[in-house]
C-alpha cells in the first residue's frame, strides 16, 4: 500500500515536472516567433502609420497631430498592447523606436504634402524615455533626419508615456536638455493615471501634459475627476506647461474644459485617428 502510494506520488510529480517542461517550451517558441515577427516588421515596414489631430478647444485650430503606428494584423500580437508590451521587453526596442520615428517623420511629410497652405504643424512622436539616452539619438541621428525632410525641431514634441517610467530623474532631466537645446520639445502622456506621470509633471518640466483619458471621460458630471484636473491645471498653468485632454468623446465634456481653461483636446469627438492627415474640429 505504501509502496503503491509513494509510485503515485512520484509519477504524478513526474508529470508535474513534464507539463512544467512543456510550458517553459512553448513559451520559449512564442517567444522565438514574435522576435521574428517584429524584425520582419521592421525590415519591411509592415506598420499602418494613423495621425490624430490635436484641437485648440478654445480657438477650434488645429494645433498638430500625434502619430501611431501599428502593426498589422497578426496571429502573434491579437492586440496592439499586447505588441508594444512585448517590444519594450526585447532588446530591439531602441532599432524598434528608431524606425517607428523615422516612419512617422516620412509618412507625415508624405501625407500632408501642400494641402494646407505649408502650415506649420506640430507633430507628437510617442517615444521610450530610456531611447533618448540612446548614443545615436546624442549624436543627432534624428536632428539629420529632420534636416533631410525640412522639418523642423520646433515642430516635432517627444512624448514619453507612463508605462516607461523614469526613475533617474536627475540624469534624466540633463538629456532632456540637451534635446531642448536643439528645439524639440516634451510631452508626458498618461498624466494622472498614477504616481509616476505625476512625478515627471514635477521633475521634467515637460512642455506639454496629456491628461488621461479616463479622468477626461465624463468629466462634466464627476467631481473627484474635476479635482484632480483642476490641481493639475493649476500646477501646469504655474509652470508654464500647456494641457491636452485625452479621450474626449463628448460635447459636455469639452464644453466643462473650456469652462475651466484647458488649452488643447484629442478625442473621437475631435477627430479620429486617420491614414490621412485631417484636421479635427469641435463638435457643433
Amino acid at each position: 500500500m505504501i509502496s503503491a502510494l509513494f509510485t503515485k506520488e512520484k509519477n504524478s510529480n513526474l508529470i508535474s515536472y513534464l507539463k512544467r517542461i512543456f510550458n517553459h517550451y512553448q513559451e520559449d517558441l512564442m517567444y522565438v516567433k514574435r522576435i521574428h515577427e517584429l524584425e520582419k516588421i521592421i525590415r519591411h515596414g509592415d506598420m499602418t502609420t494613423v495621425f490624430q489631430p490635436i484641437v485648440n478647444i478654445q480657438t477650434n485650430e488645429t494645433f498638430g497631430f500625434e502619430a501611431l503606428n501599428r502593426p498589422n494584423n497578426s496571429d502573434l500580437f491579437p492586440t496592439t498592447d499586447q505588441f508594444y508590451d512585448f517590444v519594450g521587453k526585447t532588446d530591439l526596442v531602441f532599432k524598434f523606436e528608431r524606425f517607428c520615428r523615422n516612419l512617422s517623420f516620412n509618412r507625415f511629410l508624405e501625407r500632408i504634402d501642400n494641402k494646407f497652405n505649408n502650415h506649420q504643424f506640430v507633430l507628437f512622436i510617442n517615444i521610450h524615455p530610456y531611447v533618448l539616452l540612446d548614443k545615436n539619438y546624442n549624436f543627432g541621428e534624428t536632428r539629420q533626419l529632420l534636416n533631410e525632410l525640412n522639418i523642423s525641431p520646433e515642430n516635432v514634441v517627444f512624448e514619453l508615456t507612463e508605462k516607461s517610467a523614469v526613475t533617474d530623474y536627475q540624469e534624466f532631466e540633463r538629456v532632456l536638455d540637451h534635446y531642448r537645446n536643439q528645439g524639440y520639445r516634451i510631452a508626458i502622456d498618461d498624466v494622472g493615471s498614477g504616481y509616476n506621470s505625476l512625478k515627471s509633471l514635477v521633475y521634467l518640466k515637460p512642455e506639454f501634459v496629456k491628461i488621461d483619458r479616463t479622468l477626461i471621460q465624463h468629466i462634466d458630471t464627476v467631481e473627484p475627476s474635476q479635482q484632480i484636473v483642476s490641481l493639475i491645471y493649476n500646477f501646469a498653468e504655474q509652470s508654464g506647461t500647456k494641457i491636452i485632454a485625452e479621450g474626449i468623446e463628448r460635447m459636455e465634456e469639452i464644453q466643462f474644459l473650456q469652462k475651466i481653461g484647458i488649452h488643447y483636446g484629442q478625442g473621437y469627438a475631435i477627430g479620429r485617428p486617420d491614414i490621412d492627415v485631417k484636421l479635427g474640429t469641435l463638435p457643433k
